[in-house]
């Protein structure tokens, strides 16, 4: 009787692991031929951006027929009626604008600055940071002292005082990713001013952010934190090789004067508006995935990789889906933030009206790091859905988007973060987008097309995959 048992139980295990077989193979089956339909879906989108993108053209008539367009600017008003009649042109369900107060800050006459150096005039490339005040209408002339840091500025006390501080804080060029040199240094461009004001200084010069050696001044957003406005100083960002240059001379001649004349100012704020347009979702239209970049641009170049890119790349997304007949089982929202450079008013004001709206975001992905060769994306979401992104590694590394990876998403997506949604932020290559960010040279022609187009499709493919397996049972087999 005992051997019986023991043959029966036996029995039940094999035929119980027989079916286990069975039904994995079956799964495996039905994920194999999952992933070949999303694999031919995603080669499409390739295809059709690569062949019949938009996005190029698009940048184009941005940058040559909008340029530049700083918050609150005629120029940044001429975009917003440039982008809700694109939005119309393409199909878009819905499109409408979305009012908010932005700052408004001028530049006015061009900046100049100069030091003597044994007998010779040296003329600086300069240019005024963005939120600065003016130094007096017949300029600052004053001996200089250098800092590499914060940090060390912190340390200057009375030293400070009559002088203009120097920050030369440089890119670490040891870093792959450059984004993570800028973050290195940028805080002496913003925070300068409000760290040696109080000591009495009278006006800072930065080392442009870039990790080149150029004759571009590249311009930025600074603050002045709370310290009173009695010690307000003129903020100024100097190029990378006149940086290098004073450095030098600095160290020959520590008694130098340095000229400084800007005329730049902050007006009242000034109405604007996000452009946002939608394709209404097929099964799940109150649940909203946003697609986007920020409009306004620094006034010095057209605002090309920073961020007309990711602009029309956002845009593409909803023109790539309609042409390939992918009707989203989600609202795909396409959103033209306003003021993601000096002040993220746009992004603040989405968000605020998106919690008072009771709108649902499940996800939101954003394009602000230039229009160069697909790399990847960096994911910031839940862990659940971190391994659920990275699962689609498979389908996207063919078309070399093989860093996915847990980070940061994108500023103007940031205001939106909770414990559920997936934010994600589209990374190409970073290399050479410090050449062009803030500066003059930031023009239409420092852009590839086919890197723009690649760009475009990678962003396209990840917000299908996003749409069609985030919150839902259907998950792809890691």
């Amino acid at each position: 009787m005992k051997k019986l048992s023991l043959l029966i139980i036996a029995s039940l295990v094999i035929f119980s692991c027989k079916q286990t077989q069975k039904d994995t193979a079956l799964n495996s089956a039905d994920f194999s031929k999952q992933e070949k339909k999303d694999s031919t879906n995603i080669k499409h989108f390739f295809n059709t951006a690569l062949k019949e993108g938009k996005a190029y053209d698009w940048l184009e008539d941005l940058t040559t027929n909008v340029g530049s367009r700083l918050s609150g600017s005629e120029g940044a008003a001429k975009a917003v009626v440039w982008g809700e009649k694109l939005m119309n042109e393409i199909g878009l369900d819905s499109v409408w604008l979305q009012p908010v107060m932005v700052p408004h800050w001028v530049r006015g006459e061009k900046e100049v600055a100069n030091y003597s150096f044994k007998g010779k005039k040296i003329h600086v490339p300069v240019c005024a940071l963005g939120g600065s005040i003016a130094t007096p209408s017949n300029g600052i002339t004053a001996e200089v002292i250098e800092v590499k840091s914060i940090e060390e500025a912190e340390l200057l006390g009375e030293k400070a005082n009559g002088k203009i501080v120097f920050f030369n804080g440089r890119f670490d060029n040891t870093l792959i990713n450059t984004f993570k040199a800028y973050g290195g240094c940028v805080g002496q461009r913003f925070a300068g001013a409000s760290t040696v004001g109080k000591f009495g200084a009278k006006a800072i010069i930065v080392r442009s952010m870039t990790n080149g050696i150029d004759d571009y001044p590249h311009t930025g957003s600074m603050g002045y934190g709370d310290i009173p406005t009695s010690e307000y100083i003129p903020s100024a960002a100097i190029s990378s090789r006149a940086a290098e240059n004073l450095s030098k001379h600095l160290k020959e001649n520590p008694r130098l004067k340095f000229y400084l004349k800007q005329s730049c100012k902050t007006l009242p704020d000034a109405p604007s508006h996000n452009v946002v347009g939608e394709i209404k979702g097929s099964e799940n239209p109150d649940k909203i995935m946003v697609i986007g970049g920020h409009l306004d641009s620094w006034d010095l170049g057209d605002g090309a990789h920073d961020d007309g890119t990711g602009i029309v790349q956002s845009l593409e997304v909803a023109y790539l889906l309609k042409k390939n007949n992918i009707k989203p089982k989600n609202t795909i929202r396409i959103v033209f933030f306003m003021n993601e450079e000096n002040g993220l008013r746009g992004a603040k004001e989405y968000a605020r009206l998106a919690k008072v709206n009771g709108e649902i975001h499940i996800g939101a992905l954003e394009s602000d790091a230039g229009g160069h060769t697909p790399r990847g994306f960096s994911i910031d979401a839940n862990d659940k859905n971190i391994h659920l992104l990275q699962s689609w590694k498979k389908l996207l590394a063919p078309y070399g988007l093989h860093d996915i990876t847990k980070g940061g998403s994108g500023a103007d997506i940031s205001p939106l973060k909770n414990d559920e949604i997936t934010l994600v932020g589209y990374r190409p290559d970073s290399q050479r987008y410090f050449d062009y960010h803030h500066a003059a040279s930031d023009t239409f022609d420092k852009v590839n097309k086919r890197e723009l187009e690649l760009g475009s499709a990678s962003m396209v493919s990840i917000v299908y995959l996003m749409d069609k397996y985030l919150y839902t049972n259907e998950t792809l087999k890691p």
